[in-house]
Formats: C-alpha cells, structure tokens, sequence
C-alpha cells in the first residue's frame, strides 16, 4: 500500500514529506506500456505531485506538475488532490535510453536540459495559478526544488526515485519533500543538512526495506519532531462519460458533422488511464442537436 506521513520539528520551523509510491507507478507503467526510462520520469513526477497533493489546504484544490522538455520524452505531466489521488501522462511513454555510465536511468537526457517545469494551482477560482521556471537539471527532483526556492522563496530539499527491475516491473518507488522556514536556526538548518546528504535514493531505500517511517527519522535524526498519521495514496483518473462527450462538444457542429459522415462511431481515449468511451451515430447526432440548439 503507497502512502505518505508528514513530521514537523519541534520548533515548527521544518516540515517533511515522505512518501511510498511503488504501486501506483506501477500502475502507470502498466497504463502507459512505459519504457523503464519513461517510467523513471512519470514516477517521479508523479511521486512529488502526490506529496505536493497532500500540501493543499481544501478537498477542492488540485495541483499538477507539467514538464516540458526539449528532451525526447516529450511533455509530462502530473495531477494530484488532496485526498491523495494522483494521475498522469507521458507523450511519449515508448522513449528508452542507455543507462548512464554507472548504471542509473538516464532521465536528464531524456527529458532535456532546456525547458520548463510549470506548477499549476487550481484552488477553485477563475483561473488557475501557474508558476514557471527553466529546466536547471532535467532530474525532476531539483527542478522542483529550484521552484521552490525562486518562485516561493522556500528553501527546500527534494528528493523522488522510481527503481526498474531487468524485467521492466517498478519494485521500488518514492520520495521526500523538506521545507525549512527562514526564521530555522542555523544550528538545526545545518544538521538537517548533514542528515539528508546522508541519505541514499528514495527509490533505494525503498527497495531496502525502509519505511516511510524509518526515512522520516533519518531526515530528523538530532532533531525533535512530531510525526503525524500515514495517508494513502492511489492512481486514480477523475475521466469520465460527461467529460469524454465535453471533448466531442468542443469540436464544433462542423467538425462533428464530418466525423460521423465515414464513421459508425468515434471514441474518445482518455490519456491518463486508457479507457475508452464509444459513441455511436444516435450518440453524436443527439450532441450535434444540442449544440445546434444552442446557437
């Protein structure tokens, strides 16, 4: 079972996430068919969605995470909520690249060194929030931490790993998200620093055993804290009948006279979790009707 716990040092002035996500990107990978590179992109993605999910004050609010490289995968993106439901896709989830000299899968390269890493805050208004920086690394884990600190100026530590197995299964994945306050002492600031440099992968982690729990008291190792209940986290797409039949409203009268000249029916995919939504022509024409009526 995935899941994420939340500490808090003493002092309130640290706050840690850590969370477990080896099924649901998984689940992914199963969804997609990704590639074991691909894969290592979306599950970090969306690792630190999931834990950013968690971040989010209503049952409303929404968060998403979308990278677009310059890279051979493509754009990724992310969406998680506050409940802990996560969801996600890759452009091209087929892209396999040669690990790196020593052994790890090569994400940077195949994401890209120039791009953007966008984060976008749907908290229920007119429009969403959507924060913007560059590409600093291509690995996910610092781009976002850069986010942090230059759009939020919250110095954070970030860290999310996903481990293949020679036969393409996701068997570890994880991450940890660590935000310290400006007003920490320097004290604190510093062993929390020694304590994280410490510390392997997530994903390697993970795969050795280690809880959330356990990961949680090495980050706070020398450090009081307070740790609170575990909170489970799924992949789950929100796609829906209504929403599939929203995307054929959207072509227009015009478009969906054409399509339903040469086809018996249409479906529409949706791209996060692959199901499959088949109209037939009784379908399309009564849309095409209330769209007529409308006009």
């Amino acid at each position: 079972m995935d899941y994420l716990i939340r500490g808090l040092s003493k002092d309130k002035r640290i706050v840690a996430y850590v969370a477990k996500t080896t099924d649901l990107v998984e689940q992914a990978r199963q969804i997609h068919k990704a590639s074991p590179t691909a894969i290592a992109a979306l599950g970090r993605t969306l690792t630190l969605a999931a834990i950013m999910g968690k971040m989010l004050k209503k049952d409303e609010e929404r968060i998403s995470l979308q990278i677009t490289g310059n890279g051979p995968l493509g754009n990724i993106f992310a969406e998680a909520d506050s409940k802990g439901n996560v969801r996600g896709f890759i452009k091209r989830a087929y892209i396999d690249l040669p690990p790196t000299p020593d052994g790890k899968l090569d994400v940077p390269s195949a994401i890209g060194k120039e791009g953007t890493l966008s984060v976008i805050r749907d908290l229920g208004l007119k429009e969403p929030y959507r924060g913007v920086v560059p590409i600093v690394s291509g690995g996910i884990a610092k781009d976002l931490a850069y986010y942090f600190t230059y759009s939020e100026q919250l110095p954070s530590a970030v860290a999310a790993g996903v481990y293949v197995s020679k036969e393409g299964k996701v068997i570890s994945a994880g991450g940890y998200i660590v935000q310290i306050m400006e007003s920490a002492e320097k004290d604190i600031i510093d062993i929390l620093e020694t304590n994280i440099k410490n510390l392997d992968p997530p994903s390697k982690m993970i795969l050795d055993g280690q809880s959330p729990e356990e990961i949680m008291s090495r980050i706070f190792k020398n450090i009081e804290y307070e740790q609170f209940s575990r909170e489970d986290l799924k992949y789950a797409c929100r796609c829906s009948r209504e929403r599939a039949e929203n995307t054929l409203i959207a072509l227009g009268v015009k478009e969906l006279e054409e399509l339903i000249k040469n086809e018996e029916f249409i479906e529409v995919k949706c791209e996060f979790c692959g199901k499959t939504y088949t109209f037939d022509k009784r379908d399309m024409e009564e849309i095409i009707n209330q769209l007529k009526n409308k006009t």
